[in-house]
């Protein structure tokens, strides 16, 4: 069980969507006041988040790190295709992985504009106020080049996915290891260079 600790990002959020949604049932949503302030908070949430985002990718390309970067990525889950050796450098790296994060924002945001807006759900806006911030901040783009923690350990690239609910699903994390990578260049399943 040392695995569900309270320092697991999952374990916190849980721990928050269940009390927001406890203060949320005491917050009077039907006070045009209280829900044009919800909404202001979920927009100010989302302009930060985007905010931090662009200030990676400026912060990435001022850096630039064209050091060389192969690893093997794991085939999707279910599929009969061969692990794929990637060859990419490190700001190519970054530069994709910021991508998917902007990517899942912008989802977050359609999803949670549908839910608001067309099935007039209104506490989500508070717990996705809260929820996606705390995971910008959490990030491993956001470790490294806005708080500078070395790349090394859990944020040595290329990084672990992150998994679906709790942590499971997705086809494994990628691999990094001299071992992997001469497999994937023997069976020829690779060379796919990413600019």
């Amino acid at each position: 069980m040392s695995g569900l600790s309270l320092a697991n990002p999952q374990i916190t959020n849980l721990l928050i969507i269940l009390g927001m949604m406890q203060v949320s049932k005491k917050i009077p949503f039907e006070d045009p006041q209280v829900l044009l302030g919800v909404r202001v908070l979920y927009v100010v949430s989302n302009l930060i988040i985007m905010g931090i985002y662009f200030y990676m990718q400026m912060k990435i390309n001022a850096k630039k790190d064209l050091t060389t970067l192969k690893y093997v990525e794991p085939p999707p889950m279910g599929s009969a295709e061969e692990p794929k050796l990637i060859t990419t450098t490190v700001h190519s790296y970054d530069l994709q992985q910021l991508k998917g994060m902007y990517k899942s924002q912008l989802m977050g945001v359609g999803m949670m504009g549908f839910m608001h807006l067309y099935m007039k759900y209104t506490n989500p806006l508070l717990i996705q106020s809260i929820i996606p911030l705390k995971g910008a901040f959490e990030g491993n783009l956001i470790k490294i080049h806005l708080f500078g923690q070395p790349a090394i350990g859990d944020l040595k690239r290329p990084w672990k996915s992150a998994g679906g609910m709790m942590g499971m699903g997705g086809g494994g994390d990628p691999k990094a290891d001299k071992k992997s990578i001469e497999q994937a260049e023997k069976a020829g399943s690779g060379g796919v260079k990413e600019e």
